[in-house]
């Protein structure tokens, strides 16, 4: 394209400064990341850069050690300002004895990476702007090179992590995804230990697909077959075949692999993010719940199937119609199961009751999933002696 004569092609400001981000993007180290933020930060004027990253618990926000990045204390998420800036995603400014301390949600294709702070004398729309632009490019910056280096996850990791566990993390997808018409937060209890419990999504154009799954035992063995579930799964889901057919391939694949004593719940879900239609096939989980208005609407009875790797029969694919604003909670048995010597089970009625609670906050599926699972973890008396697993799916419409 030719520009008009005349046309002023020179960098503004603003353009100058991210484009300094851009240009070094690709052949940036990870452990230089801090350096790139620090020195953008200095040429807007600010000062006391903060790069905070979620913790693997979700319970802290940890700062991410780099030159030219402050550094402190982790940040408990239900307790600081930036654990607010993290739960509502959304900015947050406070006044400060030398400026305005500005945090900004770090986020990736609507998961949050984590929050990203700097103080100013004076903030102003320009400001926000481009602070708004930077903290976005940081955030894509940091799930890039994630894969590059140990750094992300050893700030992330609060404590020691089983085997089990780093497998089922190398698995799994974005905990949360925040699309227009739909989204989508899951969260794994233990999240140190876990081994047998895993989740999958993907949205292929106007079909969401999501899968949950818990295979049967503890540690290593478990986390191999979830392993071997969730890649024919994926396989399976990649032909562009139907749900019965993807049952038959984890079934098979699971079957073969570990012999008949061994198997795997699962729960899997197509929606069609247009029309609001969602297909259900259930392999032994605990019924989803619906939740219309802020409110349990009722649980999705529907007929079962056996787990995989048992050989079942072809499953009868359920169908319902989901209305705006609609969500469906899928969770596995170790979040209604678990109980102190001598109790009974937490159960479904206090799960139901905890839900309805929290969902008159009126918060993102992201922040009600989270809190979700840490309040009932608290309310089981802190007990999980099995993995407890929720995954949150919105249709918005």
């Amino acid at each position: 394209m030719t520009a008009e004569p005349g046309t002023d092609r020179s960098e503004s400001f603003g353009e100058a400064l991210l484009g300094a981000v851009l240009d070094r993007a690709h052949e940036l180290p990870p452990h230089l990341i801090g350096p790139l933020v620090a020195d953008v930060v200095e040429r807007l004027g600010g000062r006391r850069p903060q790069v905070l990253l979620q913790d693997y618990g979700q319970l802290l926000l940890v700062p991410l050690r780099g030159e030219g990045l402050t550094g402190g204390d982790p940040q408990d998420i239900d307790a600081s300002i930036a654990g607010r800036c993290f739960l509502d995603a959304q900015p947050v400014e406070m006044p400060e004895d030398d400026g305005v301390r500005v945090h900004l949600p770090l986020l990736d294709g609507g998961d949050q990476v984590g929050v990203m702070a700097v103080t100013l004398d004076r903030v102003d729309d320009d400001d926000r702007r481009l602070l708004a632009r930077l903290s976005g490019l940081v955030a894509d910056l940091l799930v890039t090179k994630h894969g590059y280096s140990d750094l992300f996850f050893s700030t992330r990791r609060g404590e020691p992590m089983s085997v089990a566990a780093e497998i089922q993390w190398s698995l799994l997808p974005p905990l949360a995804m925040v699309m227009p018409r739909v989204a989508v937060a899951g969260i794994l209890e233990p999240a140190y230990d876990v081994a047998g419990d895993s989740f999958d999504y993907a949205l292929n154009g106007d079909i969401l697909h999501v899968a949950m799954i818990d295979a049967m035992g503890h540690g290593l063995g478990a986390a191999t077959m979830a392993t071997v579930a969730i890649g024919a799964y994926r396989h399976a889901r990649r032909l562009g075949t139907g749900l019965s057919e993807i049952y038959a391939a984890m079934d098979a694949a699971v079957a073969h692999q570990f012999g008949p004593d061994h198997f795997v719940t699962a729960q899997m879900m197509r929606l069609d993010t247009t029309t609001g239609r969602v297909h259900l096939v259930n392999a032994g989980h605990p019924p989803p719940i619906l939740v219309r208005d802020h409110r349990v609407a009722r649980r999705l009875v529907a007929p079962t199937t056996l787990p995989v790797g048992m050989g079942g029969p072809a499953p009868e694919v359920t169908e319902l119609g989901l209305e705006r604003g609609d969500r469906v909670l899928c969770f596995t048995d170790g979040l209604i199961e678990e109980h102190a010597v001598g109790e009974e089970q937490f159960g479904e009625d206090q799960l139901i009751d905890w839900v309805n609670r929290l969902e008159r906050t009126g918060r993102g599926v992201r922040a009600v999933a989270r809190s979700l699972s840490h309040t009932l973890k608290r309310a089981r008396g802190g007990h999980t002696t099995d993995d407890a697993t929720l995954l949150l799916v919105e249709w918005r419409g």
